[in-house]
């Protein structure tokens, strides 16, 4: 799939052979919650969380640095280092796939052979300020980990340099964070519940219908969001997944998505759904829509 996509942490191949030990792990190993209940009811700023950040929290190593940036996030802890995207808005969504990992210094230690986010990162949903500090939630409101600014993360012979200096707020990450049109009164803001189940592709943003190429498609398109946060699709031939979340007034965002794109013709609703930001229902047909509001993709229930 090409395209502009809403991905916050699309490293590219020659930063991730200079980072090395890419992996293409799941975004967590705890399925996390729903995680609609947890957006503050204040608006808040995404743009505040690009930096470098002193994190805390129960079970949280004291040396661990998280990076938000606009080409994705690294957290240090340790000797090792996470690569992954995440994603925020002004409703105070928050969530973060992790799906690969290096070692500041291979001669000290290696990366383990599974990368998985952290648990106060794996089950965020949710974020608010707290004057210069950051604070993480859970679907239920609670506080994860505390995100404090400044950090300076260890550096070693390993790490790609520029992650070593602190991130600036881009152009490129004001447009992907900025606030998504309102959706248009033909569309009605779903409910958490509203968006659970399978889902079947009806158009994409052509507006054309898939149809299956002379040899057919092995397993059928489709994209199933699970209550737990988790998703899993198939664009007819490759399965993908990651997390995704819910909010007010059609907020969504999903992580993950990483698909080969070959071997048949391709439905790619993955990528319908990592680059959606907002999610409403024209009756009982999904539409998702980019941070533009353009239309990424149509599904039906399946």
């Amino acid at each position: 799939m090409r395209g502009d996509r809403y991905l916050i942490g699309s490293f590219t191949f020659a930063v991730l052979l200079l980072a090395g030990c890419a992996g293409t792990g799941s975004p967590g190993a705890a399925a996390p919650p729903s995680p609609t209940t947890a957006t503050p009811a204040v608006p808040q700023e995404p743009l505040g969380l690009v930096g470098a950040w002193s994190v805390s929290g129960r079970g949280v190593p004291a040396d661990t640095v998280l990076r938000l940036a606009d080409d994705g996030l690294v957290v240090f802890r340790g000797c090792e280092m996470l690569l992954g995207e995440w994603r925020a808005d002004q409703s105070g969504l928050f969530l973060a796939g992790v799906h690969g990992n290096s070692t500041t210094d291979s001669r000290r230690c290696e990366p383990a052979p599974r990368p998985e986010a952290p648990d106060w990162l794996a089950r965020a949903a949710a974020f608010r300020a707290e004057g210069d500090s950051r604070v993480l939630l859970d679907a239920e409101g609670d506080e994860l980990a505390r995100l404090r600014p400044g950090a300076r993360p260890r550096g070693g012979p390993d790490v790609y340099r520029p992650w070593l200096e602190p991130p600036t707020v881009t152009d490129e990450v004001r447009r992907r964070l900025a606030p998504v049109p309102a959706l248009p009164g033909d569309l009605a803001a779903p409910g958490r519940d509203d968006l659970v189940g399978r889902w079947v592709p009806v158009s994409g943003p052509d507006g054309r219908t898939p149809a299956p190429g002379p040899g057919g498609w092995p397993t059928p398109p489709f994209a199933e969001l699970a209550a737990d946060g988790t998703w899993r699709a198939s664009d007819g031939c490759n399965g993908s997944g990651g997390r995704w979340a819910a909010g007010p007034g059609g907020a969504f965002g999903a992580t993950g998505g990483m698909s080969t794109l070959i071997g048949c013709d391709n439905v790619p609703v993955n990528g319908w759904l990592t680059t959606a930001r907002q999610a409403g229902l024209d009756g009982d047909v999904l539409v998702l829509r980019d941070a533009q509001g353009k239309e990424t993709g149509r599904l039906r229930r399946g």
